[in-house]
């Protein structure tokens, strides 16, 4: 219900803003809205070649090619001038994302088809895990601490070891292969849910540890950071690692003391920290490496780890065939059952990533997140907060709608701030310690048709906004 209301509040305010943005002459046209695509210019006005100024005039009559580029104008700093069929178009700034229609377009060509594919690779692999009795025995190890943290499931349950799975390829930063196993894993969960339409507290806990995003090695961040000629660009790690750790602890916290889940066991404690030893080990040793160490390391070790995965499912699978047999089929034919599993899978979820994808095309084509963004920065500004922070403030509002909105953002700012700056590196650690939380919730309550999804939104943002907070400190603590 609540989700629904965002999603209706989303789309209908962006709209009225559209029209009355029109009809007030703020904007020119709302093609760009329903037709744009992202980083195109936009069309601001339209005149009759002799009302231009004489320069631009002569300029524009001079040009083989009929069009003029001027970049005098700090806040349009690309307006183009276009003279076709006695009328010049001018055209400045640049679209903030695709519209409506190409959203719809590359939702399906350029999210769902490659998340498919995905889903049927490792909804394959998953196929063999279960018939092998590896996934089975990955829960019976881990049942007493998550009988604990999720109580409503029945030890030894499979949802285990699939939530484990996903919780693992998430902190090594293994995108492909979290979102497969997070799906098994919901729809284990979905077995045991009385209300199949409404979620359950141990769906809910699950999503909020997923979505608060604790990540080992950000190899995309690391990236990005070097192609913007970062000094050293793994040096976002540490802070990445704090802010989603303290992220995840939040999240626990939260939806533990509204759950009323017993803090006090032993084999909570006992993982807790051991997870915290493991990442203190982790960062105790990649610290003494030097820059190139450091990115030898993080770009290996995801990988390594995702083809140990494969080969290890693969092997226990060939020793274990026996059990394939007992099954009436074969380790191939059950890769390919999987895999069918996985196609149905992403043909469920589309239209629930499409319908989101596309009240956030809405939201940000209407200039409406603009107006907002830029309110919120000037309010943080007149409160005396540092200026490069605030400037990093529109990573950290598009993150939870949308990953490759705030990545643009990212890129943005250590282009025009300087990728060693503060707001370079504060925007680097919003970008790696949160998730896209309204495609996380459409796409995995989506997948199991859940409609109510209770309390898990708000609390999702709740951990987001606490994220951002502990990111600013961070930040600004160690830079």
């Amino acid at each position: 219900m609540v989700l629904s209301r965002f999603w209706l509040v989303i789309f209908i305010s962006s709209i009225v803003f559209i029209v009355v943005s029109l009809f007030t002459g703020n904007s020119y046209t709302i093609d760009h809205v329903l037709n744009g695509t992202k980083d195109e210019p936009i069309l601001i006005s339209e005149k009759y070649i002799d009302q231009l100024p004489v320069f631009i005039k002569d300029s524009i009559e001079k040009a083989p090619d009929k069009t003029m580029v001027i970049n005098n104008n700090p806040s349009n700093p690309d307006t183009t001038y276009v003279y076709s069929a006695k009328t010049v178009k001018v055209y400045s700034g640049v679209q903030k994302s695709d519209g409506l229609l190409p959203t719809c377009k590359s939702t399906l060509v350029d999210l769902i088809l490659p998340l498919i594919a995905y889903l049927a690779f490792f909804c394959g692999l998953m196929e063999l895990l279960i018939i092998s009795g590896a996934s089975g025995k990955l829960a019976v190890v881990l049942s007493p601490v998550f009988v604990k943290v999720f109580p409503t499931i029945p030890k030894n349950h499979p949802s285990i070891s699939y939530m484990t799975l996903n919780f693992a390829a998430n902190f090594l930063g293994l995108d492909s292969a979290a979102t497969p196993f997070g799906l098994k894993a919901m729809e284990s969960l979905q077995e045991l849910n009385p209300e199949k339409d409404r979620a359950s507290d141990a769906q809910i806990m699950f999503m909020c540890l997923h979505a608060s995003g604790l990540t080992l090695i950000a190899t995309s961040i690391i990236g990005y950071r070097a192609a913007a000629g970062a000094a050293n660009p793994a040096d976002v790690m540490l802070p990445c690692i704090i802010t989603s750790f303290i992220g995840t602890i939040a999240a626990f916290l939260i939806v533990g003391i509204k759950q009323k889940i017993n803090f006090k066991s032993a084999s909570l404690v006992l993982a807790l920290i051991t997870l915290i030893a493991a990442i203190i080990g982790l960062l105790m040793y990649v610290n003494h490496l030097d820059l190139i160490g450091k990115n030898y390391f993080t770009s290996n070790l995801s990988a390594l780890i995702l083809v140990a995965i494969i080969v290890f499912t693969l092997i226990f699978s060939f020793f274990k065939e026996k059990k394939f047999a007992e099954a009436n089929t074969t380790v191939f034919d059950a890769f390919v059952v999987g895999a069918n599993n996985g196609v149905k899978t992403g043909v469920v979820i589309f239209p629930y990533v499409l319908g989101m994808l596309v009240a956030i095309s809405l939201f940000r084509n209407s200039g409406l997140f603009e107006i907002i963004s830029n309110w919120i920065a000037f309010i943080f500004s007149n409160m005396g907060v540092n200026k490069q922070i605030t400037d990093a403030l529109p990573v950290a509002m598009l993150r939870p709608f949308s990953s490759a909105g705030s990545r643009g953002f990212l890129i943005d700012s250590m282009n025009t701030f300087g990728a060693d700056s503060l707001t370079g590196r504060l925007s680097s650690i919003f970008q790696c310690s949160a998730e896209s939380t309204f495609y996380v919730i459409a796409v995995y309550f989506g997948s199991v048709n859940i409609k109510n999804t209770r309390y898990a939104l708000p609390i999702m943002l709740l951990v987001d906004l606490i994220c951002v907070i502990t990111a600013i400190f961070v930040a600004s603590w160690f830079f």
